[in-house]
């Protein structure tokens, strides 16, 4: 088990407030990680740090500001991992997409990733001990959706594969692996209008070869693995925590 400890190990979590996140930033905690929990409202994240214990902080993080990101990474010291569970999904159908919304999607699901991950993998070169950087993606990396306007969600989770193998193959040679992990609906905030009507639940349902959607505890065991030693050597992957859509999709 020691494999998958994070003892000793300081883990910064943008978005770690939310129903993803706040699982990851606990079972991180659970596992000896210090979780700095990072987010637009600071007196969330406190909160959630607060409730965590163990050395636990919170931030207050507006990613869509890139002077914001690196001074918030500069100003919490060290940092062996990231897991950047920021993402938001606006719906628009193809013929009424705007360029706000758009450029919205993009700047929260794509371009702070970038810049997180850039801020990030300074200073872990910097402390030369290696680390780990993981992404929260969505099984909308691979698979389009018929009927439904995702095309700023789905284009910026995919986007964020090739970043992901992207930083990868650059950081590989500082010791520092980069993965994702990619969940189908998760039972949140966020993924709640797919589960409040009782017709789209059941549609939802019987396309997951394991009949359920996901709980935000599912999302916590993966990332734990891609934070640990028990994944030093797996870098550039994607995990698609999907109860088998993508295999049958």
């Amino acid at each position: 088990m020691k494999l998958f400890e994070l003892k000793g190990k300081t883990a910064f979590i943008p978005g770690g407030y939310g129903g993803i996140g706040a699982a990851i930033s606990r079972g991180l905690a659970r596992a000896g990680a210090k979780v700095v929990v990072a987010g637009r409202d600071a007196t969330k994240a406190r909160a959630l740090a607060k409730q965590i214990g163990g050395g636990a902080r919170g931030v207050g993080l507006d990613v869509e500001d890139v002077r914001a990101i690196r001074d918030t990474v500069d100003g919490i010291g060290r940092v062996d991992i990231l897991v950047n569970c920021v993402g938001i999904q606006r719906e628009q159908a193809l013929a009424d997409v705007t360029e706000e919304t758009y450029d919205l999607v993009y700047r929260t699901n794509l371009k702070s990733a970038m810049f997180l991950a850039q801020a990030v993998a300074k200073k872990q070169i910097a402390a030369k001990r290696g680390g780990k950087q993981v992404h929260l993606l969505s099984v909308r990396a691979q698979l389009g959706l018929r009927g439904r306007g995702y095309s700023a969600y789905c284009s910026t989770k995919g986007g964020l594969v090739m970043l992901i193998r992207q930083h990868a193959s650059e950081l590989g040679k500082h010791g520092i692996c980069v993965n994702g992990v990619a969940p189908t609906v998760v039972r949140t905030e966020m993924g709640a209008h797919w589960l409040k009507d009782p017709k789209t639940a059941a549609w939802l349902k019987e396309r997951i070869p394991l009949g359920r959607v996901a709980e935000p505890s599912d999302c916590v065991g993966a990332t734990q693995f891609f934070c640990s030693s028990a994944g030093d050597y797996v870098t550039g992957q994607i995990l698609y925590l999907d109860g088998g859509i993508t295999a049958s999709q």
